[in-house]
């Protein structure tokens, strides 16, 4: 039951951004702009917290 609900809501997903894409896909573009920006921001602080750890985690 569980997995039909998750396979519904999949495609409801991709449904929605196939229309979104279709009919205004300059929005399209800022949403996958955000996306990255989000992507690069994570990896960045991932990246910081990995040199913090490095150096002993030294909090000065």
């Amino acid at each position: 039951m569980a997995a039909n609900a998750k396979t519904i809501g999949l495609g409801i997903v991709v449904v929605f951004a196939l229309y979104v894409i279709i009919t205004d896909p300059h929005t399209a573009a800022g949403y996958v702009e955000l996306g990255f920006e989000g992507i690069s921001a994570a990896a960045s602080a991932v990246g910081d917290f990995m040199t913090w750890v490095a150096r002993g985690g030294d909090s000065g």
